[in-house]
């Protein structure tokens, strides 16, 4: 077994010997074979926010058969606010684990990975190239057959650990765990930073709640906790999501496992329906589609849940939800056009949630 190399700055460090190296510590390639020259694309721009993506494309020599010829490499953030906390939340760890340990549990589609290697604060993941693939858009949103093939991908991933999450300790609980903790503490500095950044698209009685909200987070949390949990994805929106446009390309393929959490299944449910979906899609099929989901964890052999309980825990997470917009919006980098655009839109759409839903009198339950 040949040892992985050090993985050097990237992406300058791409080169023809380190690729060389990497794919054969991994018997992508064996001794007989070597990376002749190796080509570097930037693709995702504005859009990933914890990490870096770029398109290799590469030539060989020698013996090569099952080599391919161009993948895609991701890594860490060279954005130092950013890389900074995703190392807070273990997000490198979390990927590069769940594709080592999990990803053949389920059968929910994510990239073909032939590298995955994390040192210190360093990761390298190298994946099929999937870039004929249409990259969901959070901006536009996702119509209503995109709603359905997300809400069937993630029956998929949540039935194959419904209530069987004994194994995955590494994996950090909605609550009580630096998961929890960092949310918390980067909320009550989020929630500043969307009215500094996003003021026009905050309405007065959402600003209002500040204090109240903070106050209920840990509340929210122990709720977003209570069994039946399973695996979640945590970060489980349209970027996050290729979606199939050509023959022999599968329905909906997922991306980015970096927020991997141990949660109700409602938690990824209720963030894609809330942010990512389209506000007039949602209001007409909000049901629809948690029927659906319903529908997609029975066919996966998950009982004894009903579309009323989880109409309730819906509401209750599109609540808590608002947390995640303002950790990512008032805390991340936004100065790129793009990055600015999408945070936007996932705002003002929760903001509608919240609203349609009457979730704000969930506030201060006992």
């Amino acid at each position: 077994m040949i040892d992985f190399p050090a993985i050097p700055e990237l992406p300058a460090g791409f080169s023809e010997g380190f690729v060389t190296d990497a794919l054969r510590a991994c018997g992508v390639i064996d001794q007989r074979a070597s990376v002749a020259s190796v080509q570097c694309l930037q693709v995702g721009e504005g859009t990933g926010m914890m990490s870096e993506l770029v398109r290799l494309r590469a030539t060989y020599a020698g013996k090569y058969p099952d080599a391919p010829q161009s993948f895609i490499a991701k890594y860490a953030s060279r954005n130092e606010t950013n890389r900074q906390i995703a190392l807070s939340y273990n997000l490198y760890e979390r990927e590069t684990r769940y594709f080592a340990e999990l990803d053949l549990l389920t059968s929910a589609r994510t990239p073909k990975t032939y590298a995955c290697e994390r040192q210190a604060d360093r990761f390298l993941i190298l994946m099929e190239d999937m870039t004929d693939y249409a990259v969901g858009s959070q901006v536009e949103g996702a119509d209503l057959r995109q709603s359905e093939l997300a809400i069937d991908e993630l029956a998929k991933l949540h039935s194959a650990f419904w209530n069987r999450i004994d194994h995955l300790d590494w994996v950090p609980h909605i609550a009580n765990s630096y998961h929890a903790g960092n949310m918390q503490h980067l909320g009550r500095i989020g929630f500043d930073g969307v009215l500094e950044k996003f003021n026009r698209l905050v309405p007065p009685h959402i600003a209002a709640i500040k204090d109240r909200f903070q106050s209920n987070v840990p509340r929210l949390q122990a709720l977003m906790n209570t069994p039946p949990v399973t695996l979640v994805h945590g970060d489980y929106r349209m970027e996050n999501l290729l979606y199939g446009c050509k023959a022999g390309h599968d329905p909906v393929v997922v991306i980015d496992w970096q927020g991997s959490l141990i949660a109700r299944g409602l938690n990824d449910v209720a963030l894609f329906l809330g942010q990512s979906t389209r506000t007039a899609v949602r209001r007409v099929h909000e049901r629809h589609l948690l029927a659906r989901y319903l529908a997609g964890l029975e066919a996966c052999g998950v009982g004894g849940l009903s579309l009323d309980a989880l109409w309730q825990a819906y509401r209750q997470t599109i609540l808590y939800n608002w947390l995640y917009v303002i950790v990512v919006a008032g805390t991340l980098d936004s100065s790129y056009e793009k990055a600015y655009a999408w945070m936007s839109e996932m705002l003002k759409r929760q903001v509608a949630a919240m609203d349609d839903l009457d979730v704000l009198s969930l506030l201060d339950e006992s």
